[in-house]
């Protein structure tokens, strides 16, 4: 439940941003989104993996948690040019 509260979060905050942002500057809207949201996706790493969970568990949910709204952010940036 939480990896999809996760994802959801994180698609929520790409159309907020992205939704605000003029076009030229969503590609550096897209990188900055980026780079919080891998913040994000290693705290939540990080408290996996202090509750016992090893990173090779924790590993494949954390890619699942950070690919959707990092692809739509750069996808929304490249399209709305």
């Amino acid at each position: 439940m939480r990896t999809i509260v996760l994802i959801i979060v994180g698609l929520l905050l790409v159309y907020l941003a992205m939704s605000r942002v003029k076009a030229p500057a969503r590609t550096w809207a897209a990188g900055l989104l980026s780079l919080v949201w891998l913040a994000v996706v290693g705290w939540n790493l990080a408290t996996g993996m202090s509750h016992g969970y090893s990173f090779q568990e924790e590993l494949p949910i954390q890619i699942a948690i950070l690919l959707p709204p990092v692809v739509l952010a750069w996808w929304l940036a490249r399209s709305k040019q």
